[in-house]
């Protein structure tokens, strides 16, 4: 099965940014970095009103993202701990609209770098 792209919102980047045990940011960017081979593994969640959205768990903490199967791009949108990371106001997006991700983010993050230019701003990885 061919790989995902992976794209992570610049809010969800400073997300992980924010999170103070290394320990755990290491353990939730190795669980990002799984997600571009499968992302509907086990352990996934598909949130409730909405078609492409899925959360995974790390800990007490949770990564809420969108699947496009069609363009096969994962979009990060949301990493925040699991009493925070629900509440009202992060599924505003328009379900279908285009991936907004950063590729500054990915970089920051540890993944590998971007292979090819993406529509709207964002890079593949």
């Amino acid at each position: 099965m061919a790989e995902y792209r992976l794209l992570i919102k610049p809010s969800a980047a400073k997300e992980i940014d924010a999170i103070r045990s290394k320990r755990d940011r290491r353990r939730i960017i190795a669980r990002i970095a799984a997600l571009a081979g499968e992302p509907r593994s086990m352990g996934r969640e598909k949130l409730a009103g909405s078609e492409s959205r899925y959360r995974v768990r790390q800990g007490d903490y949770r990564v809420v993202y969108a699947v496009d199967d069609a363009a096969r791009v994962i979009e990060v949108v949301k990493v925040g701990h699991r009493r925070e990371v629900y509440r009202k106001g992060i599924f505003n997006r328009v379900t279908g609209a285009p991936p907004t991700g950063s590729p500054e983010g990915v970089t920051r993050l540890g993944l590998p770098p971007p292979q090819a230019d993406f529509p709207h701003g964002a890079r593949q990885w």
